[in-house]
């Protein structure tokens, strides 16, 4: 029997709107695996591809998306475990992320928790250009496909049986802040009871605001905008006050009130989630003398901005970046995930988009006008109703 062709949505540059195009269904060999997308969020990693910002050269044009949860359709007698070596079948529900490192790199051998930093990683939703067979390498697709003989680095994570797929969508982003709060625990930066100030309510301010909570945080606010849909979504998660960042206007005025709310001489760790360059100069002074100032969310080049080094040295700061996550990291966002799966309103954070050139248009439209907390693309509803 015939195979139906298989739909894709493809970019050919910044701000082009997307193409659906339809390529043939693979053969599956011995090691490989097609996978049915159940849903794919809309990061804001895509969308500042969209505007320019990435730094380094993309194979345009190719498939956005890596925030996937979906289901294996068909494998290769050979693909039989997920990387941390449970058992695969079709049917199994799956995540894929979209940094892999390769394993065997200077980074990966000698320095394994930065192994983020790979030299020759696998990105799907970013470095395979749709030119490449069978063209099936994003989530703004109906199907991916994974190849452990042609792409090496792949590594393809397990979800519960009885997870929702648009939770499975959720982990990635959801691992980048969980990593991003361990690296401050690593440098004494962040212990049980710790006030943290949150800056951006996006999906990954969101994110980190369950995060903070599940890791120990003893107070959460967060600072950004619009107080809906995302603001009043980031009470709901547990912060226990917000700032709008359109009602309190200057920087000054702004760490006046976070000074008011926690009181004291400032927050004990500060995370910046917002990927707006003037985030820094003003989250390191919401912190208390001696605070964290972790940066995680500057994923692309947005630009610069004027900053006085001199303050982290006078407020004796420590600073961090965080950059994605190893593939160790992973099982930690969906374990988190599915231990608090009815703790917080994960699946108020989606809106829903149909897979059609309309809806995968719209579902980035609405998220960088901020009407979204967290655009997602569902290509086929029945598999996470």
């Amino acid at each position: 029997m015939t195979k139906p062709a298989i739909r894709v949505a493809t970019f050919d540059g910044p701000g082009a709107p997307p193409e659906i195009r339809s390529v043939p269904w693979p053969a599956v060999p011995r090691r490989a695996a097609l996978i049915k997308i159940g849903a794919c969020g809309v990061c804001g990693t895509d969308q500042h591809i969209l505007k320019g910002h990435w730094p380094k050269p993309l194979p345009w044009p190719f498939t956005l998306g890596h925030e996937i949860g979906g289901v294996i359709v068909e494998k290769g007698e050979e693909f039989t475990a997920d990387f941390m070596e449970k058992p695969l079948q079709v049917g199994s529900k799956v995540m894929i992320p979209p940094l892999m490192p390769c394993g065997h790199c200077y980074y990966c051998v000698h320095y394994p928790e930065q192994a983020n930093k790979c030299l020759t990683p696998v990105y799907y939703g970013r470095y395979l250009g749709f030119d490449k067979a069978p063209h099936l390498w994003g989530g703004f697709a109906e199907y991916v496909y994974v190849d452990l003989d042609m792409l090496p680095g792949t590594k393809v994570y397990k979800l519960p049986d009885d997870m929702n797929l648009r939770l499975g969508a959720l982990a990635e982003p959801l691992t980048s802040c969980i990593r991003a709060f361990n690296r401050a625990v690593k440098a004494g930066g962040f212990r049980w009871g710790d006030t943290v100030v949150i800056q951006g309510s996006g999906p990954i301010g969101i994110l980190a605001v369950a995060a903070a909570q599940e890791m120990g945080a003893g107070r959460v606010i967060c600072v950004g905008a619009p107080e809906e849909p995302r603001l009043a979504l980031a009470r709901k998660f547990g912060a226990e006050a917000t700032i709008d960042i359109t009602q309190v206007t200057t920087p000054e005025a702004r760490i006046a009130r976070v000074r008011e709310i926690v009181g004291g001489f400032g927050a004990d760790l500060v995370m910046d989630c917002s990927g707006h360059p003037s985030a820094g100069p003003e989250g390191i002074e919401f912190l208390r003398d001696g605070g964290t100032y972790v940066e995680m969310g500057q994923f692309t080049d947005a630009g610069s901005i004027e900053t006085s080094w001199h303050r982290i040295c006078a407020k004796d700061l420590t600073v961090l970046g965080s950059w994605a996550f190893t593939g160790n990291d992973l099982p930690l966002g969906v374990d988190m995930l599915y231990r608090a799966r009815a703790k917080y309103p994960w699946l108020e954070m989606q809106t829903l988009y149909p897979f059609t050139q309309d809806g995968v248009g719209a579902a980035v439209a609405d998220a960088m006008a901020m009407r979204t907390v967290k655009s997602t693309i569902v290509p086929f509803p029945d598999l996470v109703t």
